[in-house]
């Protein structure tokens, strides 16, 4: 029988000469292996993955451009933003001194007309047109419309009365009328979204 040679390492211990390279090439093996499934894993779920991106047409109702330049003060129109009603009001100098004037503390859901509207545009108040009760669009954008106790919207589904900040003040709705992410482009143009 041949003898294998014996090989002494730093640590003391004997093993066979040729089973370190033996150890190495295997884990090399092992290591390409699971690399490669991993591609190949990847190359199967990517598909799946893609697939729920949101399409074209969803991405291009994603942000809406608004001409606000015709609203007049005390004026408000509803726009369509990824498919729900958007009301875009005009406030007077009246309704602002009326919404600065409730104590927040007071409030169901506590926010200032401030931290509704953008910096030195306190007259450009932008909600979503859903109440936060059971979705139904409140009234109080079109001339004649109720627009409830508190001169803001008015839900008829259930009584919801919101003030001219958009704020709930009274019935069954738990929050304020949402506030989407805009910006103004410039004096006269509001992107939504």
């Amino acid at each position: 029988m041949a003898e294998e040679a014996i090989m002494q390492t730093p640590t003391g211990m004997q093993t066979p000469t040729g089973a370190e390279d033996g150890v190495r090439r295997r884990d090399f093996i092992n290591i390409a292996a699971v690399s490669f499934a991993g591609v190949g894993g990847l190359a199967v779920v990517w598909p799946l993955i893609r697939q729920m991106a949101p399409s074209a047409d969803v991405l291009a109702e994603a942000s809406v451009e608004l001409d606000i330049s015709k609203i007049a003060p005390g004026q408000a129109i509803i726009a369509v933003f990824r498919k729900q009603p958007l009301f875009v009001r005009n406030l007077t100098p009246k309704e602002i001194a009326e919404a600065d004037k409730v104590p927040v503390s007071s409030l169901r859901d506590p926010e200032t007309l401030e931290q509704r509207t953008k910096p030195g545009k306190a007259n450009w108040l932008i909600t979503m047109g859903v109440c936060t009760h059971l979705g139904c669009v409140p009234l109080g954008t079109g001339d004649g419309e109720p627009k409830g106790e508190f001169g803001g919207y008015f839900c008829p589904c259930h009584g919801s009365q919101y003030d001219t900040a958009a704020r709930i003040r009274k019935g069954p709705a738990p929050k304020n009328l949402a506030v989407p992410p805009y910006s103004f482009t410039s004096d006269t143009i509001v992107k939504v979204g």
